[in-house]
């Protein structure tokens, strides 16, 4: 079933991320982890352009670039090495992934259910108001597919 593999898939993502929270813990130095590391170990930005076999101005840019959010990967992977550091890069959830998926549902139940609701009540066909965490989550269960979540805003 690949709905129960995609699950395991996010749980097992969601152990590996957990760690990595909050995310304010990596938050970039004001001028950029290159320009701190650098600055820590003591190296000039001519001896890191040494390292780097560029000219010192392309220093200057690189860190500017990192400060403004420019940087491309493969050219913070190359100065990571040049400071001998590992980059590490990674897409932190601001939820759970799973807790994503579940709100996602719910939010798509709750629009559905909505409408139902409303025109049921133009027609005069109104409902008794059952539990609306039960109702959402039978609707969840029986109407909503993971492979849909995504499919509008």
């Amino acid at each position: 079933m690949k709905t129960e593999a995609r699950k395991r898939a996010r749980e097992r993502l969601d152990e590996r991320l957990a760690p990595l929270k909050p995310a304010e813990r990596f938050r970039a130095p004001p001028k950029g982890w290159v320009r701190a590391v650098r600055d820590a170990l003591g190296m000039s930005g001519v001896q890191l352009a040494r390292r780097l076999s560029v000219q010192p101005p392309s220093v200057a840019a690189l860190e500017a670039s990192e400060e403004s959010g420019a940087i491309q990967l493969k050219t913070l992977r190359r100065a990571a090495e040049a400071l001998d550091c590992t980059l590490v890069y990674a897409l932190v959830p601001n939820d759970t992934l799973e807790g994503a998926v579940r709100a996602r549902a719910r939010k798509i139940a709750l629009r559905d259910l909505g409408r139902v609701s409303h025109t049921m009540k133009l027609e005069a066909q109104e409902t008794p108001d059952g539990s609306t965490d039960e109702r959402l989550e039978t609707y969840i269960r029986d109407k909503v597919k993971e492979r849909d979540l995504w499919d509008k805003p």
